[in-house]
């Protein structure tokens, strides 16, 4: 019996047969990559920028001519930490490539020599350094990019998350960066990051370090008709068949954010018997089930917040589009404290990404939490 496979992959690599569109924004990140170009990604979150740089280091002219580097700094809040996890990305993506590879890691970070660990069955060092050895930060920094610049292939270094080092204590991160950056002849970086304004801070405005240092490229939903397209056929390759009906009842209620229709498209088509199809009112339950699972997730970033700012963030969900969030007309019709609480409340949760900005319009950033808070009636 044939073992079918589930086409719609929500973790991990995607196979080319199993990743959806992106041809443009593939061929164009790869192009600007092979012209020894720096690029910065945006997105919102789960819109696939991840996989969208998995697929193109996989392509066959990536992976012969250039070593590729991926580092998440999401979790990092201070530059030590940045330093840390950049090292640890370092090591385990270059130097275990050789031997020779890993004594010069060894040789090349002078600063960590004395932490680093030492396999005996292997004969070879390992990285399990700890956030305490990292004394030197700066120092180290300096000694990762030499180490880059002596690798034997052009190394193409990804750094997810790229708006996070503006949250360090640090004040010159963004500088320090910049000038060791610019000065690299044999790497390329894409910035990635999913708070869009505050990527274009970064990048778009003179009085930034990075001003003007990358090219941007910017990853909007997959169009809707491209999309029904391969999932119907990946559903049909399986005797097995979706209404177009239902799709766009997925994209739309997922505002097109490619993890969460791929989520459920996943669960649809785990449920969907060869022969049989899934219609409107299957997807319907399966929506309803997947907001169940992510219940107390999402209780926890409500517990998380001020009561002000609860109270704000009611009222941009009841607005969709919310406008003018500090006037008074707005402030007295959801009962909000005062301009300026509103102002604060506002700030706070654009930080924990509870919202989002565009232009003078606020609105709730995750579509699974205004599905959550519809069920809410807040």
């Amino acid at each position: 019996m044939v073992k079918i496979v589930n086409p719609f992959i929500v973790s991990g690599k995607i196979a080319p047969e199993y990743f959806c569109d992106r041809v443009e924004e593939a061929a164009q990140l790869e192009k600007a990559l092979c012209n020894q170009m720096n690029v910065v990604l945006t997105s919102s979150r789960r819109m696939g920028k991840t996989s969208l740089v998995d697929f193109v280091f996989d392509s066959p002219g990536i992976q012969e001519e250039y070593v590729t580097i991926t580092v998440d700094i999401l979790h990092t809040t201070t530059f030590r930490e940045f330093i840390l996890a950049l090292g640890t990305a370092v090591f385990d993506c270059v130097a275990t490539r050789s031997e020779k590879l890993r004594k010069q890691f060894v040789t090349f970070l002078k600063s960590l020599s004395a932490s680093f660990g030492y396999d005996t069955l292997l004969n070879m060092p390992t990285f399990d350094i700890k956030l305490g050895d990292v004394q030197r930060p700066e120092y180290t920094l300096n000694e990762i990019f030499a180490y880059l610049e002596a690798v034997d292939k052009r190394c193409l270094v990804v750094i997810d998350e790229f708006q996070q080092i503006t949250r360090y204590p640090e004040k010159n991160v963004e500088a320090m960066l910049r000038t060791y950056i610019q000065k690299m002849s044999n790497a390329n970086f894409v910035f990635s990051g999913s708070r869009r304004r505050l990527m274009e801070e970064m990048f778009f405005s003179s009085k930034r370090p990075f001003y003007q240092s990358a090219k941007s490229l910017r990853l909007e939903p997959i169009r809707t008709a491209v999309y029904q397209e391969f999932a119907i056929h990946h559903f049909q390759q399986a005797e097995k068949n979706i209404t177009a009906e239902a799709f766009t009842f997925i994209y739309d209620t997922f505002w097109g954010v490619t993890f969460y229709i791929q989520r459920i498209l996943k669960d649809a088509f785990a449920e969907t018997r060869i022969g049989d199809t899934c219609d409107l009112d299957a997807i319907k339950e399966l929506i309803e089930n997947y907001i169940d699972e992510n219940d107390s997730r999402l209780r926890e970033q409500l517990a998380f917040i001020t009561e002000a700012q609860k109270e704000l963030l009611y009222a941009i969900h009841a607005e969709k589009q919310a406008q003018n969030i500090t006037s008074m007309a707005f402030n007295k019709k959801y009962r909000l404290r005062s301009p300026s609480s509103t102002q604060s409340a506002a700030l706070k949760l654009l930080e924990y990404d509870l919202i989002t900005r565009t232009e003078n319009s606020y609105s709730i950033s995750d579509p699974l939490f205004s599905l959550w808070l519809d069920r809410r009636r807040v």
